[in-house]
């Protein structure tokens, strides 16, 4: 059994950053409670105070993070390196959060996500050649509609995680969002590269980041 992971709140510097992106301006702020679509269970077991982000001016997503995460079945049960992943001892299948797309939405593929609130839950790629290129880490967050959800405690393995993220994308695939540790503690919302806004926060004493706008050329 790992053991139990704790999530402090996110601090906000000044997490105004804004810039054009292909004719669009993403800002970030504090977002208010979480939405009332979510399992009451899940709704206690996350910060209070997310994250929302505008484009324009307009709502785009808001997110919510777990203020602490449960301890359990590691994604790295045998204390072996596993290549690429950047947290290994996450469980497979945890429920790191919950997103609200207040217009339509778009995953890391660019698959268009339909308005509404959805739980983020951890999973590894698998390295089986389908997705070489997608990204240079194997983390990733996991949508599933938040009414298919409700059971925060629940740890999926990957094919019953990827059955219930279909339900989101409407797709054959997933639909997914990349999330790594990151190299630095700068808590901050920002663009990072011509296509990805990336927003950094901290998971215990360990600082992550998660790519909420941009597509993957591959």
């Amino acid at each position: 059994m790992g053991r139990a992971l704790a999530v402090t709140r996110c601090t906000w510097p000044l997490l105004l950053a804004s810039a054009t992106l292909c004719g669009q301006q993403y800002k970030a702020d504090k977002a208010g409670p979480p939405p009332p679509e979510v399992a009451s269970g899940i709704s206690q077991a996350l910060d209070p105070k997310g994250f929302q982000i505008t484009n324009g001016g307009d709502a785009y997503c808001e997110l919510w993070l777990r203020v602490n995460l449960p301890s359990g079945a590691r994604s790295n049960k045998q204390n072996v390196t596993l290549p690429n992943v950047t947290l290994p001892n996450i469980p497979q299948g945890a429920l790191l959060g919950v997103i609200r797309f207040d217009g339509q939405g778009s995953d890391r593929r660019g698959q268009r996500i339909q308005p509404g609130v959805y739980t983020l839950r951890y999973g590894i790629m698998p390295m089986n050649g389908n997705h070489e290129g997608a990204a240079p880490q194997r983390d990733f967050l996991l949508l599933t509609p938040a009414a298919e959800d409700r059971d925060l405690n629940a740890t999926p393995n990957l094919d019953a995680l990827v059955a219930m993220s279909r339900k989101a994308s409407r797709t054959p695939h997933p639909a997914v969002l990349s999330f790594w540790k990151a190299d630095a503690d700068s808590p901050g919302f920002s663009q990072q590269s011509d296509t990805d806004w990336v927003l950094q926060c901290k998971v215990g004493d360990i600082p992550i980041a998660i790519i909420v706008v941009g597509t993957s050329a591959s």
